[in-house]
């Protein structure tokens, strides 16, 4: 990564510790950005609602999906704040839990023992509060990452996304001309064109409240402090600190996402505690700046261009001969 630190705040990859200064505000307040702790995450739904009613984004989800409780699937233009339902069954009691001929849980079968003397005795999980594993709910509300390094900005064609004072990124809506390069270029798959509209469209993290001293609209409705805003140095220390609680209390599976300013996006500004795998919540396992080998792709075009240039004036001095 000497390079992208070579080349300062004009790196397209790597750690960057001044995003604000880099994007040209000298005298920026912190960079602010979400915390998500998934384990007080009760999918209540707050949030989408509240986003949606703050920014005036058209309903995209009526009908059931057959996916859980979750009608709208994802993030995209008109959703910017999506919570996820999992649902992971599990032995109520190790081995001796019911299963089918393909290892699967017996779900109702677990569930028919639940306050018998069947049921599993055990420890109290923070997970489980209840003392029962037969079932599992993650849930966790998923939203624009506000990558320190974001793929979508750097491919904008007409400045139509911009760099805040806050850190964040945000489209404007009147200068997009909906080419869609930026839908591609995101390694979360956050955002996405409108069918009638063709701009795009992602959160802003309320850049408009932002601007006036208030939390954004998601933050402020959630009910639990799952989502949590502040200034990105302290959600990163408060998250750190959490995690080191979950994993004092036997919840050793929790772990951070995006907090790292040394991962591929050099760390996100919508950071997330997760309770298993990113790919369990439908998240990336390692999400790379789709804009990060743009310098070494054009030394490359660069030096084959001389290569054909080069064989060519020779096969026409060939010629002449």
């Amino acid at each position: 990564m000497t390079e992208g630190a070579d080349r300062g705040g004009n790196a397209l990859y790597g750690p960057q510790p001044d995003v604000s200064g880099a994007a040209g505000y000298p005298d920026a307040p912190p960079r602010v950005g979400f915390f998500t702790d998934t384990s007080v995450c009760i999918g209540c739904k707050a949030c989408e609602v509240a986003c949606k009613e703050w920014n005036a984004i058209p309903e995209d989800g009526l009908e059931l999906t057959g996916m859980s409780y979750d009608n709208t699937r994802g993030l995209g233009a008109d959703t910017w704040r999506h919570v996820a339902f999992v649902e992971q069954s599990g032995p109520p009691g190790g081995p001796e839990a019911a299963q089918d001929v393909a290892g699967n849980v017996d779900v109702f079968a677990a569930a028919s023992r639940i306050g018998t003397a069947a049921e599993p005795a055990g420890p109290v999980s923070p997970v489980a509060p209840d003392g029962r594993t037969e079932l599992r709910w993650l849930m966790s509300s998923d939203v624009c990452k506000h990558c320190t390094h974001a793929g979508c900005l750097d491919v904008c064609p007409t400045g139509a996304l911009f760099r805040t004072e806050f850190g964040t990124v945000v489209v404007q809506e009147d200068v997009c001309n909906g080419c869609g390069y930026c839908v591609p270029a995101c390694p979360y798959g956050v955002i996405g064109r409108r069918e009638g509209d063709g701009r795009v469209w992602k959160c802003t993290l309320c850049y408009d409240r932002l601007g006036v001293g208030l939390e954004p609209a998601c933050a402020k409705s959630c009910p639990t402090d799952s989502i949590q805003f502040g200034p990105l140095d302290e959600l990163r220390e408060r998250a750190r600190d959490r995690v080191a609680r979950l994993h004092a209390a036997g919840v050793t599976d929790a772990r951070l996402y995006g907090e790292s300013p040394e991962d591929g996006v050099g760390g996100a500004g919508a950071f997330f505690l997760l309770l298993d795998e990113p790919e369990v919540y439908g998240l990336p396992p390692d999400p790379q700046v789709t804009t990060r080998d743009l310098p070494a792709m054009w030394r490359h075009a660069a030096a084959a261009a001389v290569t054909l240039a080069a064989l060519a004036l020779g096969s026409c001095a060939r010629r002449r001969r």
